[in-house]
């Protein structure tokens, strides 16, 4: 019980820094889009083609989209949770953590935003003493 309230704190804080990324998405959309901008003002490229342009930009976007992500991590978050109420589920608890981590780790290497960044951190440190934990169950 103490072992299964401890990761229920740590994965709460997964779920609540989770829910806080989609405000900085349309900042990071926007910032990206004057990013591109500002690179053919640089380039001196004098007239672009706003049609090629808004192509581009769609596909860069797209590269960096963590709606799956955020949507998976979900997923085993719900799944880490009802595995922790099975008998001798130490294994899966350890499987279904490193696929966290592994939706953890995309949606900090597309983020490209450091308020998204800051919360990566705080959800990989939680996702560790997950781990500790289990590591001393296993």
């Amino acid at each position: 019980k103490v072992l299964q309230q401890d990761f229920d704190k740590h994965v709460n804080l997964i779920e609540r820094t989770l829910e806080e990324i989609p405000q900085f998405e349309s900042e990071r959309i926007e910032t990206a889009k004057n990013r591109i901008h500002k690179y053919f003002e640089e380039c001196a490229i004098k007239e672009i083609d706003r049609d090629r342009f808004e192509q581009e930009l769609i596909y860069y976007l797209e590269k960096l989209d963590i709606t799956e992500e955020k949507v998976r991590l979900a997923k085993h978050i719900a799944y880490f949770r009802e595995a922790m109420v099975e008998d001798n589920s130490g294994k899966k608890l350890g499987f279904v953590a490193q696929e966290m981590g592994r939706e953890i780790n995309t949606t900090g290497s597309k983020a490209n935003h450091i308020e998204i960044q800051k919360r990566v951190v705080i959800m990989k440190d939680e996702l560790e003493k997950i781990k500790e934990q289990l590591g001393n169950i296993l």
